[in-house]
């Protein structure tokens, strides 16, 4: 179709494979990637660089790319100001490769609990949204906000944050609807959107970005008994910032 001849296979019009309980094309049920081997269509093999562990390379393929894409897509940059809702799974990688592609980071979290991290990581500043006077001090500051958090929040509060022509794009997947004002957009030419993970391609490309500039999540590998006490402490934000299963111990 039309997307997977841009390399965009993750928009297929006959419709994608999801990782977890989707139907492949064979009608087999998915059950995630829990496994050592695989077999796999050439088109969609990925070549892990060498300077990249294994295990370093598996929330890449999640987190990294889900980051990466509309990082690169809207023009992330030097000379560009780049916010980061949220400091979790997502938004320590969104921080890590704006830093990289030369743009200004602001992380905006709900708390400066984080602050530490995300300093070193290589934001330039940071901001507790659960302060109002962040919202006046940042107003029509931004060129690119990525929102990576699924709680629901203020929208509106954050497109006033942009700056002409800025764009808000979401990867993470609020449970319920966001509701947008209109003149929120209207006022400054700004855009609100959304980005869904990437295709082969662009995911190569950050592969390959990643073990240039010395990306790699944060992680904390687990073994198969520790699964449901892993869930539970996603469910209470306490983990930094990714758990690995170690498939050795399934």
């Amino acid at each position: 179709c039309k997307s997977c001849l841009k390399d965009e296979e993750q928009f297929c019009l006959k419709g994608n494979t999801q990782t977890y309980a989707g139907v492949d094309k064979y009608g087999e049920l998915t059950q995630g990637g829990y496994s050592t081997h695989i077999v796999v269509t050439e088109k969609f093999v990925l070549s892990i660089p060498d300077s990249i562990e294994l295990d370093e390379a598996a929330p890449l393929l999640c987190a990294g790319i889900t980051t990466y894409s509309p990082l690169n897509h809207w023009g992330a940059s030097s000379g560009k100001k780049v916010a980061v809702v949220g400091m979790g799974g997502l938004g320590h990688m969104a921080v890590q490769i704006a830093h990289a592609m030369g743009a200004e980071v602001t992380v905006l979290s709900q708390t400066l609990k984080k602050k530490d991290d995300g300093l070193k990581l290589g934001a330039d500043h940071y901001y507790a949204t659960s302060d109002q006077e962040t919202f006046t001090t940042l107003a029509n500051t931004f060129d690119l906000i990525i929102n990576t958090v699924s709680a629901k929040i203020d929208i509106n509060a954050y497109l006033s944050l942009l700056g002409l022509d800025g764009a808000l794009v979401n990867v993470g997947a609020p449970a319920e609807p966001l509701a947008v004002n209109v003149f929120s957009l209207i006022n400054g030419n700004r855009s609100f959107a959304g980005s869904n993970i990437g295709g082969i391609r662009e995911t190569q490309e950050m592969l390959d970005f990643c073990a240039e500039h010395h990306i790699v999540p944060k992680i904390e590998i687990i073994s198969a008994d520790q699964i449901d006490e892993a869930y539970e402490r996603v469910l209470a934000s306490d983990v930094k910032y990714r758990f690995v299963i170690d498939i050795s111990t399934m």
